[in-house]
């Protein structure tokens, strides 16, 4: 594979017409019970991630597993996330790997591979990184990335409201979310590829829509991976405040993709697929227009 994450993700948004990227967090409780128990069962949770899978592809620029949501169901959904992503990236959908790993050394070397990496690894397309431990935290990572052409996203400014309490401390007379934006200007550099869009990623969330014009003015080259638009409250214009001309990043829609409220109420498969199908093209329409 010649191409790069930042190709493979402005190809992918190119062809579906819209930045989209559908999170994929299977709530077990709630799961439509025409799967079955997600509760207990992680085969129901299986179905409900391949179905999502099926109603995705082609009509989104990249899925987006979390972690968190899978790793409760122990080996079985670990085994499952790695599979999904497997099979997302078969049929031509990037993956980013929400897992927001930070540690150093070693240790960091270790989850690079484990992302990034081949099998046993996920071999995702981005993983999803916590800067706080400093720059030598992400380089493990940003090594990887760059020997096989996969991308990373740091968080920067998050879509939270508890993001202050951190990301807005004074730092030489800045807040901190800019100057974590400005020590990624190298990264940027060393990791653009050929459709002029770097590897690096970075978190900017819908609900900061200037913070996000801010980070875009440092980082003019960076992805964005947006978080915050649609269950958070944030408006399809406040999500594509960082994007140029609908690229350069895709907005993370979640549980109004999911879990609309017609999907939840479907007594049947055929329905239910089509309330996914409703949910995506409304999203699609709503970040195009924007």
């Amino acid at each position: 594979m010649t191409a790069t994450f930042a190709d493979r993700l402005t190809a992918a948004t190119q062809a579906c017409g819209a930045p989209l990227c559908v999170g994929l967090d299977p709530l077990p409780d709630r799961i439509p019970a025409l799967f079955g128990n997600a509760r207990s069962d992680v085969r129901a949770v299986v179905d409900f991630c391949e179905a999502i899978l099926d109603r995705a592809a082609g009509k989104c620029a990249a899925l987006k597993p979390q972690l968190g949501f899978f790793e409760p169901y122990g080996p079985e959904g670990y085994a499952l996330a790695r599979d999904i992503t497997a099979a997302a990236r078969t049929r031509g959908v990037p993956v980013i790997l929400d897992a927001k790993r930070g540690d150093i050394g070693t240790t960091a070397e270790g989850y690079a591979r484990a992302t990034l990496g081949p099998a046993p690894g996920f071999d995702a397309d981005c993983v999803t990184l916590n800067p706080y431990l400093g720059l030598d935290s992400l380089t493990p990572f940003i090594d990887a990335a760059i020997a096989g052409g996969k991308g990373i996203a740091v968080l920067v400014r998050t879509s939270n409201p508890g993001a202050r309490d951190i990301q807005d401390l004074d730092v030489d007379g800045a807040p901190l979310w800019t100057r974590v934006a400005e020590m990624l200007r190298p990264a940027m550099n060393a990791m653009t590829s050929a459709s002029g869009w770097s590897n690096l990623m970075v978190v900017a969330g819908a609900t900061w829509p200037e913070e996000a014009r801010r980070i875009r003015a440092i980082l003019p080259k960076a992805l964005f991976l947006v978080p915050g638009y649609g269950a958070q409250g944030a408006s399809a214009a406040d999500a594509m405040a960082g994007l140029k001309d609908g690229f350069g990043g895709v907005v993370s829609a979640s549980r109004s993709i999911l879990y609309p409220p017609a999907a939840q109420a479907a007594g049947a498969l055929a329905a239910w697929r089509a309330a996914i199908d409703d949910a995506i093209a409304a999203a699609r329409a709503e970040l195009s227009g924007a």
